[in-house]
């Protein structure tokens, strides 16, 4: 009888320690596929970075060019550089810095799309082969953003959920921070407000 208890024993925790282990391990295989992911979107962001000064330096051509949005253009292409190296690799771990990190990119995409409303008053400049090259570059850099952070969002939905998941959530604790849940790109305040139209 002694014998089958501790044989009992032996393959409950064999079975515990196996189930750990691969809780571990598909913690660790999921928060791979988190990183990896963040990498894409910050190459899509380090794309948008290096289009900005052609763009800038083409449109400066253009005779009395609002120099305010060249300006908001370089500021805010700088304010991204610095919010990039603070936040660092662990920005996905970290909400807050996830939300500077996107407040920095959703100004420059602004000052972005207040140079290509105000290039249109300059026929002679959207007549230029260059600067419909960097238009139409900057346009796909934006789709490939946008794809690249639907996709990171996907990625860490799924490590939160296995993160989450019984028994998973017991190994994820058992290491603290290691496993710490993922954070989420979220849309641009007042995104979900049409916009106004006026004539």
């Amino acid at each position: 009888m002694r014998n089958k208890l501790l044989g009992v024993l032996i393959v409950a925790a064999a079975v515990s320690s196996g189930g750990c282990v691969g809780s571990y391990n598909k913690l660790v295989r999921e928060g791979q596929a988190v990183d990896a992911q963040w990498a894409q979107v910050e190459n899509a962001y380090q794309r948008r970075a290096d289009l900005v000064p052609n763009l800038v330096e083409t449109v400066k051509g253009a005779a009395n060019f609002e120099k305010g949005t060249l300006t908001a253009v370089t500021e805010a292409r700088s304010k991204v550089g610095q919010v990039t190296t603070q936040a660092g690799k662990d920005v996905v771990n970290d909400p807050a810095a996830l939300q500077r990190f996107q407040q920095a990119q959703d100004q420059l995409s602004s000052a972005l799309s207040r140079l290509l409303v105000v290039a249109e008053q300059y026929p002679q400049l959207k007549a230029t082969e260059n600067f419909r090259d960097l238009q139409a570059q900057l346009e796909g850099t934006e789709n490939r953003i946008a794809v690249e952070r639907m996709r990171f969002n996907q990625a860490a939905q799924e490590f939160n959920t296995t993160r989450d998941s019984f028994p998973t959530v017991v190994v994820a604790k058992m290491f603290g921070g290691r496993f710490a849940e993922k954070a989420y790109f979220k849309a641009q305040a007042g995104a979900s407000a049409p916009p106004q139209v006026k004539f």
